[in-house]
């Protein structure tokens, strides 16, 4: 697995390498001295620029944050959880000018969760996360862009921000569709009644219950509520599982496993980081035994 990591920071691990070879052919008899230090030069700009002379202690933090396994384990052998933390231990070393993070706080326990929070904040890169972990955005989010109707709005603040702010524009916009609804019912009281000897000015009238009447404005269903529709009619039973196994190679991850979901139940399925709790759904089988 640390060779995995590791590729996220080749051009540094490569560089150390590289100066390590420099030092060593300064000691060789026909040594070039004008050309060693031109390569000396560009590997030390790398390694200051990343820094590079710190890398193991970067490595072994950035490892114990996330729980990451064993730096021999095989990635064929983790669990999704645990590809999940190292794939984004690669993507943090990397150090990119952006940050494209999805869901980042999936599979990390609150530890993991408070290490990142703070990484993001000594981040020097911008960063852009979609999350449904509010309490993650209120501590990191610096701009909100919520997508409505069509539309990006950008919002300065985090989480709690946004929903105050979001709060008065909702006022505002019920507002202004009550009074344009006003109008809409003078026009049309207006127009019930005719407008004998008013030909012209009737017309006007007419083009101006029609352009208020045409108005775009989709109603927001706004709800801290999420309602589900019911679905088709099951029997008592939904499912049943009998002597359930599963592996990567040699390590098992259930083994023996029997039980019965009834219609109406709720599952949770609890248990330490890398124990496999994502391996029996659908999106995350792979090749193993079972």
């Amino acid at each position: 697995m640390r060779e995995s990591v590791e590729e996220a920071v080749a051009e540094v691990v490569n560089a150390l390498k590289g100066l390590d070879e420099v030092y060593a052919k300064y000691a060789e008899p026909d040594a070039d001295f004008d050309k060693l230090a031109a390569q000396q030069g560009k590997f030390e700009e790398i390694i200051q620029a990343h820094d590079g002379h710190n890398l193991n202690v970067q490595l072994e933090r950035a490892a114990d944050a996330l729980r990451l396994p064993d730096w021999d384990a095989k990635i064929a052998n983790l669990s999704g959880g645990e590809r999940r933390r190292v794939a984004l231990c690669r993507l943090l070393l990397e150090k990119p000018d952006m940050l494209l993070l999805d869901e980042p706080t999936n599979h990390l326990d609150a530890e993991s969760v408070a290490w990142l929070e703070r990484f993001l904040h000594d981040f020097e890169g911008t960063v852009v996360a979609i999350t449904h972990d509010r309490y993650f955005l209120d501590n990191v989010a610096g701009w909100i862009l919520e997508l409505d109707r069509g539309e990006g709005i950008p919002w300065e603040g985090n989480y709690s921000s946004w929903l105050e702010q979001k709060d008065q524009r909702l006022a505002q916009e019920a507002s202004q569709e009550a009074a344009r609804r006003k109008s809409i019912e003078k026009e049309l009281e207006w127009v019930r009644q005719g407008a004998k000897g008013r030909q012209s000015k009737g017309k006007a009238r007419l083009a101006r219950f029609e352009e208020l009447n045409n108005v775009e404005y989709q109603k927001r269903n706004e709800t801290n509520e999420l309602f589900i529709p019911p679905g088709p009619r099951l029997g008592d039973k939904v499912l049943e599982v009998s002597h359930l196994r599963k592996s990567y190679g040699d390590r098992v991850l259930i083994d023996d496993l029997s039980f019965s979901v009834p219609k109406g139940a709720i599952v949770g399925i609890i248990g330490p980081n890398g124990a496999g709790k994502s391996t029996p759904l659908p999106h995350d089988v792979r090749p193993g035994t079972a």
